[in-house]
């Protein structure tokens, strides 16, 4: 809960386009943030923002701990670390910027501010929080929260119920959040990459580098990976003129001298592989047909150099999902004239879908009867025939190595099939051979010598009619 008592307090609602007398809510990565105000009037003003975490939802996209079991059940739905910071930075994401479109002189006042913490993870107590608090100008008050309180002789847990109170711009009380949350929780639940380290310095931009605890911060929000953390210390040296050797010993302790072996989720690198195809392609212009709630869609609209995006999907409230993950109604206008949603069904012949550098097929062919698979194939390839086509479905011949899987059962129990390697090739040079195309196909995640890849991936590439030809 963020509170301020600068008269008139209802300002804050200005600050953060959030206005005090509505309720709202937003869809983020790990469920629904919720945004309200348990006070507002002239003297004072609370805005309160409640994460409801889908932790069954949090898992698919990725999450993973130690065991199984721990995917499920754990304190991600009840304490204020990362996945709070990345709703922070979503919710309030003009206010961190230091925006203020209607009163803009708001955004550069300092104004008294409270913010209460009641679960902050932080098995090293106290003292770290008013460490990195502290020099930022807060008064921090961290109390432990007791394991239960019926049973005072269980001692406390690693939450403390904090309270930070100062006088400064929201933005920048924003931006110590944003980076200090996960730095206390020490539990990321998201791989941490290279984009990381410009994350940390643009939230961490006008104080990071003269906070005594640079190193140490650095350290914690890139998950003690050495290539980042010195990657971040250099930027940081060179943004407060400090020879990188000069800052913090701790560089010289032995920390993680090689990024982890932690496998990149199947998802993700499903992902990835297409949008590396369609580089390859020098796609600009493409369909997501079969778009679900807009994963993909996610990542090409990030990509500059695709002009125009289609996504299609058969089931309305997909569509609806995928408007709602990518922010549609927030996006800003050149972005949005980039991207479309359309219901439709892909076995029906849509020509207003013809003429596009590529069309992509991801997980949605073993969605679809195989009876209905000549619809779908001439809709595809004979009348919206574009340049490529890429596809990729599951290799049931991996199923084996999936220890959760039992013998038998297909992977989703909305998949009416799951082809074997041979399987898909056959249909796919079949496919190809009809509307002339020629196919190749590559593994998606690692493959296995004996079962193959779990996923496999087929480009189709339109072939060139010969000079003279029809």
């Amino acid at each position: 809960m963020l509170t301020t008592t600068a008269e008139p307090a209802t300002d804050l609602g200005y600050l953060l386009h959030k206005h005090p007398d509505r309720a709202q809510a937003f869809p983020v990565a790990a469920g629904t943030a919720h945004v309200f105000y348990p006070r507002a009037d002239q003297e004072e003003c609370t805005a309160a923002l409640l994460l409801d975490v889908d932790p069954v939802a949090l898992v698919k996209g990725g999450a993973t701990t130690g065991f199984t079991l721990g995917q499920y059940v754990n304190d991600r739905p009840y304490v204020a670390g990362s996945l709070l910071a990345v709703a922070l930075g979503s919710v309030f994401s003009s206010a961190m910027k230091g925006r203020c479109a209607a009163r803009p002189e708001l955004a550069a006042r300092l104004i008294p501010l409270s913010v209460r913490i009641p679960t902050l993870p932080c098995r090293d107590g106290r003292e770290l929080v008013e460490r990195l608090f502290t020099p930022l100008g807060w008064r921090v008050v961290a109390d432990p929260v007791p394991l239960d309180p019926q049973f005072p002789g269980w001692g406390d847990s690693r939450y403390l119920d904090t309270t930070l109170t100062g006088e400064m711009r929201l933005a920048d009380a924003l931006s110590h959040l944003y980076v200090l949350l996960p730095v206390l929780d020490g539990s990321k639940h998201y791989w941490v990459g290279q984009d990381e380290v410009d994350k940390l310095l643009r939230a961490g931009a006008g104080w990071l580098a003269a906070h005594p605890e640079r190193t140490l911060i650095s350290r914690r929000y890139l998950a003690h990976q050495r290539p980042y953390v010195r990657t971040a210390l250099e930027r940081l040296a060179d943004a407060d003129d400090t020879d990188v050797a000069e800052l913090d010993d701790a560089l010289a302790e032995p920390v993680v001298t090689a990024v982890p072996e932690r496998p990149e989720p199947l998802a993700v690198q499903r992902r990835h592989s297409v949008l590396g195809v369609l580089k390859e392609l020098g796609a600009r212009r493409v369909l997501d047909l079969g778009c679900g709630n807009g994963a993909l869609l996610r990542e090409l609209i990030a990509d500059r150099e695709l002009t125009e995006i289609v996504g299609i999907d058969v089931s309305a409230s997909a569509i609806e999902a995928a408007a709602r993950a990518l922010q549609l109604d927030r996006m800003a206008e050149r972005q949005r004239e980039r991207i479309t949603l359309r219901q439709s069904a892909l076995t029906y012949t849509d020509q207003t879908l013809a003429g596009y550098d590529a069309a992509v097929l991801m997980e949605v062919i073993e969605h679809v009867d195989e009876s209905r698979l000549p619809a779908l194939e001439h809709a595809v390839f004979a009348a919206a025939r574009p340049a490529a086509v890429v596809v990729t479905t599951p290799n049931v011949e991996h199923n084996v190595r999936f220890d959760s899987l039992e013998a038998g059962r297909m992977r989703h129990s909305d998949h009416r099939f799951e082809w074997t390697r041979a399987q898909f090739r056959e249909w796919s040079e079949a496919v190809a051979a009809r509307h002339g195309y020629t196919v190749g196909f590559r593994p998606v995640g690692p493959d296995d010598p004996d079962v193959g890849p779990p996923t496999q991936l087929a480009v189709f590439e339109r072939e060139q009619a010969p000079e003279g030809g029809r």
